[in-house]
């Protein structure tokens, strides 16, 4: 028979001696995930680039232990269940930290309702609103709340018509064990710099500290322990625990960090479990008349094999898929290496895009955003909704021609994206590219950090104009990308990007593992 885990109570234990409001006694035990991205089945991990931010030599070192198969709703729920069955249901917490219900050919496809459908299914019970829950637009994203058995939330997501928070009262408080656990959401506070400005363009984000001031006092009148639930990133998360007092324990999203077990910044508590529904995170909290006197905390990886699928849950994912099966699982080309994603440093399946735009266009040129969600695709098929999960948005091709002057602009934004000088205003990763090689050095002065660009194997030229590709969603500005719309002879097309890299690998048949551009970026010296 299977046990539910004692994940991370040996060697983790640590004490805090903040008095929380009254004098309640007792223990509870919150779950969590964030980042899910859509991801509702299993998919194939080994060590290295397995998702968008293992395996990336930009960010700190982080890589799957071994190979197998993790995550996957079935499994998740089964995992969940385990717990409750050990702990009560009554003294256990499941929450999301956000950009969930997107970001997947079968999200596409039903407009976020399967995902949904099936945290209903999993017993979800609170969710902080991250940037990519607004890919199908505000309107999209309060149906999906109608139909969701809990609370969508974001305490610094407001509707510029009333000035009143989107979708309600972003605090709950929720009794578990005896203890009163007040809950605050906080979504991202750029998410209108990272989608289509038209999908938000009722709303506004604003910064998350100033938020979590506004409300916290009256949620901590009625709590004897506040959570926040973050979609924030770790970066902002710390600063929010050192900043603001009055927070017991942040869980964490967006940066697709594992804080296992939980770090203490401060009074603080702060936890995270990667992304792709891959973990799942556990927090317990012991609470003695009125003091934190235990936290201990981990978040194991869903191995498929530790953890049966659920039968119900995985009946419901059948269904789901069953309209759509034959979209989803075409066979589009073959693989013969891991083709991965990487945000903070050079990445290949982002190489591979470009030459695939190249290719289509004629363009010398091809840039992508940095972002840091997908599944690296593994040597062998590869589906349409593997695709997918790398490109799953409809922006639309787009041609231009800029100087070099311009492209030397872009590659400065992206130094200063990387190094932003203040973790509130980071958004984004590395600007991909194909056809580039150059180097930065974030210890520079703004304007100084770009050098040795080459395009196409030759020197680049300030006053030349380069044929160039890329998609509609730079043309917006995103990531702070502006430069892109001073182009000239600027022609939007009406085929998607992921169409067209669909049509270029279904033209090449089998791909391999491209060859990375030269791109070194020089990291600030600590």
């Amino acid at each position: 028979m299977l046990l539910a885990p004692t994940w991370g109570l040996s060697g983790c234990q640590q004490v805090s001696t903040r008095t929380v409001t009254g004098r309640a006694t007792g223990t509870f035990t919150i779950l969590h995930t964030n980042d899910i991205h859509g991801r509702h089945r299993p998919f194939a991990v080994s060590p290295g680039n397995a998702t968008a931010q293992t395996g990336d030599a930009g960010r700190p070192p982080s890589s799957f232990e071994r190979a197998g198969q993790v995550g996957g709703f079935a499994h998740l729920a089964t995992a969940v269940h385990l717990v409750r069955q050990q702990r009560g249901a009554g003294n256990v917490l499941l929450v999301d930290g956000g950009d969930t219900f997107g970001d997947d050919l079968l999200g596409n496809l039903t407009r976020g309702e399967a995902i949904i459908r099936l945290m209903n299914a999993v017993g979800y019970q609170f969710m902080a609103l991250g940037n990519h829950d607004f890919e199908y637009g505000s309107a999209r994203t309060r149906e999906l709340q109608q139909l969701a058995r809990f609370p969508l939330r974001g305490a610094n997501v407001t509707e510029k018509a009333t000035g009143q928070p989107f979708l309600g009262d972003p605090t709950t408080v929720i009794t578990l064990g005896g203890v009163r656990v007040g809950l605050l959401a906080l979504a991202y506070h750029n998410t209108h710099l990272t989608g289509n400005p038209d999908n938000t363009k009722e709303l506004t984000f604003g910064n998350g500290l100033e938020a979590t001031r506004r409300y916290l006092p009256a949620l901590r009148a009625r709590a004897d322990i506040v959570v926040v639930v973050s979609h924030q990133g770790t970066k902002v998360d710390e600063q929010l625990a050192r900043e603001v007092p009055g927070i017991d324990l942040i869980v964490g999203a967006h940066s697709h960090d594992r804080i296992a077990p939980p770090r203490r910044v401060g009074a603080v508590w702060l936890v995270q479990a990667l992304s792709d529904a891959a973990v799942l995170g556990q927090l317990t909290v012991k609470v003695k008349a009125g003091k934190i006197t235990q936290v201990d905390g981990g978040a194991p990886t869903l191995w498929t094999a530790d953890y049966p699928a659920d039968p119900a849950v995985a009946e419901l994912v059948d269904s789901l898929r069953a309209p759509h099966r034959a979209r989803l699982e075409e066979v589009i080309a073959t693989t013969t290496g891991r083709i991965g994603r990487q945000y903070k440093s050079a990445s290949p399946f982002d190489q591979l895009t470009g030459e695939l735009l190249r290719e289509a266009t004629g363009a010398e040129v091809a840039f992508m955003p940095g972002v840091g969600y997908g599944v690296s695709l593994e040597p062998g098929p590869i589906t349409r909704e593997m695709l997918y999960t790398l490109l799953p948005h409809p922006s639309k091709l787009a041609t231009l021609e800029l100087t070099g002057a311009q492209l030397t602009a872009l590659l400065e934004q992206t130094a200063t994206n990387l190094e932003p000088g203040t973790d509130l205003a980071r958004v984004g990763g590395l600007l991909q590219s194909s056809g580039l090689d150059w180097t930065a050095d974030l210890n520079l002065p703004a304007g100084r950090r770009v050098s040795g660009v080459r395009v196409n194997g030759q020197p680049l030229a300030q006053d030349r104009r380069y044929r160039v590709v890329t998609h509609t969603g730079m043309l917006t500005g995103i990531h702070h990308y502006t430069t892109f719309a001073q182009g000239r002879n600027i022609q939007k097309r009406d085929q998607s990007v992921t169409d067209v890299v669909e049509a270029g690998l279904k033209r090449r048949g089998t791909v391999a593992p491209p060859k990375l551009a030269a791109v070194h970026i020089v990291p600030v010296k600590k």
